[in-house]
C-alpha cells in the first residue's frame, strides 16, 4: 500500500497528493500520515513546495468529505427512522425519537464536531456522513472541513519537510497514536451505549 502511494505522488506531484488524500477520506485505511509526511519530504528534493502540498491536500480532503456528506444525505434521517421502526429497531431497542435526539444533538454541536474530528484518525473521514444525514448547511460544513483539514495537513506536511528523509521514522508514532485513539473511541462508545440502555431500563422499571 505505502509503495503504491509513494509511486503515485512521485509521478503526479500535487495532483497525486490531491487524489490520494481525497481517496483517503473516502477509504480511511489509506494512511494520510504517509501521504502528508512524504509530501513534506518531497518538497526538499523536488519542485514541489510546502504551501502547494498543503493546498492540494486540503482540496483533496474537501472533495472526499463532500462525497461522504452526500452519501449521508442520501441515507437521511427519515430513512433511519423507517429502519428503526422495524425489526432492526426492536433488536437494537431504538425508536424514532432516538434518531430525532441524535439529529438535534448534531444540529447544536455539529459545527464543532466536524472541525475537531478532522484531527482524529478514521473519524475525520466518517464524521462527514452524520453531517450529511442531519443536513448540516453545506457552507458551514465546507468552512469547518477546510479549517480542520488545513491545520492537520499543514502540521504533517511541515513536519515531513523538517525531518526530511527521516520521515518514515515518524510513521510508528502516528500508527500507535491511531491505535490509541481507536481504543479510546471504542471505550467511549461502549460507555455511551451502556448509559443509554441503563436509562432506558430505569424508565421501564418506573
Amino acid at each position: 500500500m505505502e509503495e503504491i502511494v509513494l509511486q503515485v505522488m512521485e509521478q503526479f506531484g500535487y495532483f497525486g497528493v490531491f487524489f490520494l488524500i481525497a481517496l483517503e477520506n473516502i477509504f480511511p485505511p489509506i494512511p494520510s500520515e504517509v501521504i502528508l509526511l512524504f509530501g513534506g519530504f518531497m518538497t526538499t528534493f523536488t519542485e514541489l513546495n510546502v504551501v502547494g502540498v498543503i493546498i492540494a491536500a486540503t482540496l483533496g480532503s474537501l472533495l472526499g468529505a463532500i462525497v461522504l456528506y452526500y452519501i449521508g444525505k442520501i441515507f437521511n434521517k427519515e430513512r433511519l427512522k423507517k429502519i428503526v421502526s422495524g425489526k432492526i429497531g426492536k433488536v437494537l431497542r431504538l425508536k424514532s425519537s432516538d434518531i430525532e435526539k441524535a439529529d438535534h444533538w448534531f444540529d447544536t454541536k455539529g459545527n464543532k464536531t466536524v472541525f475537531f474530528c478532522r484531527f482524529i484518525p478514521i473519524v475525520r473521514s466518517l464524521i462527514s456522513i452524520p453531517a450529511g444525514m442531519s443536513e448540516m448547511p453545506m457552507v458551514k460544513f465546507i468552512l469547518y472541513t477546510i479549517a480542520g483539514s488545513l491545520i492537520w495537513n499543514s502540521v504533517l506536511t511541515i513536519v515531513g519537510a523538517q525531518v526530511g528523509d527521516n520521515w518514515e521514522s515518524l510513521l510508528g508514532f502516528f500508527d500507535r497514536f491511531s491505535h490509541l485513539v481507536l481504543i479510546v473511541l471504542i471505550i467511549i462508545f461502549i460507555i455511551i451505549i451502556s448509559i443509554f440502555y441503563y436509562k432506558r431500563l430505569k424508565k421501564k422499571a418506573k
